[in-house]
């Protein structure tokens, strides 16, 4: 089964405004094999809406709208599903009821307006909305179904929990859909997809992307199956394959984020960890407390921004500063061994680098990052330039912190 999704709202072609009900929704259609053909977000536009959702019909068994459902004029998504559905407007005065009831037990009185929210599809089932006043419909035409439900998540998510799940469980004839995700680090996207592309391609079923951002890579498996063993079956087939390919550039089989691997390992291996931070403001530190119970191996962090603070929190000496600049591998190293013995953890991190926009020079441009690791046996360094904005260098040397700390303690 197929199905596509229309978000409504010229809201949320503004930068002011998101749609997060289609991510919701892909997840508990897939959940139930059905899969989406496409997502599309349209203006409070009647032509643009019966056009989209004509070309939609065209192409899948279900079609899902969010938004649109209220009692203003810019509200047209019943309008245009009925006459697209062939199913006339008819006030429902049960609805209706329900509606004013509302809005006298919180002492309000209902504008004339609201009643628009009463009219109803000749035929379609009223899908009763129990966090708000606009209700839901499903409309079927033949063999075509549509669901309209309203636009703010808390209402959407209750509706078709309640009311729509167990129905297209039953409509999606067992089919199940099951991903995997994979996630690197270490490597480029392109790196990678030379050297998995000739396993993966092999594959109709399961389906592989491949997905780039700052300092990680995501792989993403999906299978489609007869029941969800079949599909797991199917997913490790391929992902065993993929994973020798790689080997420990891979961080999570199940799309854990870096910090929560590097928190599972240092519990394991019962070990601590600290770092002094410059470039990365504490970024390093802020990820590693993300995670639930990172206080028993998280002791300490500190934000060394000036060079007297380098000094003063982690005991790097100024000589040492003064000879080779804040930027270096000395200094990172300093760093890291200043704060590991300061706070008496197994490991100790250090990054000073320039994030920019300024303070770049020819022989330091901003990008460049130092990061140190340190132990009681052995300190590991390295030097990277990293490009992008403030935002990305500082993440990407984040990333890069953490799994060195990963790599080690692997």
């Amino acid at each position: 089964m197929k199905a596509e999704i229309i978000a409504i709202g010229s809201e949320l072609l503004t930068p002011d405004r998101m749609d997060t009900n289609s991510l919701y929704l892909t997840e508990k259609l897939n959940s139930i094999g059905i899969d989406l053909n496409s997502k599309s977000v349209v203006g409070d536009d009647e032509s643009s809406l019966e056009q989209m959702l004509r070309h939609a019909l065209n192409r899948v068994d279900l079609v899902i709208a969010t938004g649109g459902l209220g009692p203003t004029e810019d509200d047209i998504t019943k309008k245009v599903f009925a006459r697209v559905f062939k199913m006339p407007l008819v006030l429902e005065e049960q609805i209706l009821r329900k509606i004013e009831e509302r809005f006298r037990s919180r002492g309000l009185t209902m504008t004339s307006n609201n009643a628009r929210q009463a009219l109803v599809p000749s035929g379609a089932q009223v899908l009763e909305n129990e966090a708000g006043t606009a209700p839901g419909f499903w409309l079927q035409m033949e063999n075509q179904h549509a669901l309209l439900l309203p636009g703010p998540p808390h209402e959407m998510q209750a509706m078709f929990e309640r009311q729509c799940f167990d129905r297209l469980k039953s409509m999606s004839k067992g089919v199940r859909i099951c991903k995997r995700i994979f996630k690197l680090t270490g490597m480029t996207e392109s790196a990678c997809d030379a050297r998995i592309a000739p396993i993966y391609t092999l594959y109709k079923n399961p389906v592989t992307t491949i997905l780039a951002s700052p300092g990680e890579i995501e792989i993403h498996l999906k299978a489609t199956a007869n029941d969800e063993s079949e599909a797991n079956s199917l997913l490790d087939e391929l992902g065993e394959k993929i994973e020798m390919e790689l080997g420990d550039n891979i961080f999570a089989r199940r799309g854990e984020s870096l910090e929560q691997v590097v928190g599972m390992y240092l519990t394991m291996r019962q070990a601590t960890v600290s770092v002094a931070e410059s470039c990365t403001g504490g970024l390093v530190a802020e990820r590693l407390t993300r995670v639930s119970g990172s206080s028993a191996y998280f002791l300490s962090g500190a934000v060394c921004y000036s060079n007297e603070a380098k000094t003063e929190l982690a005991d790097v000496p100024p000589l040492l500063i003064q000879m080779n600049g804040a930027v270096s591998r000395e200094v990172a190293v300093g760093l890291a061994e200043g704060i590991r013995k300061r706070s008496q953890t197994t490991y100790g991190i250090g990054v000073t680098g320039i994030a920019g926009p300024t303070g770049g020079t020819p022989e330091k441009p901003v990008g460049l990052v130092h990061l140190a690791l340190s132990s009681e046996l052995q300190v590991d360094h390295r030097e990277v330039r990293l490009p992008g904005d403030r935002r990305r260098i500082r993440w990407w040397a984040s990333q890069i912190a953490l799994d060195m700390l990963r790599r080690r303690l692997l």
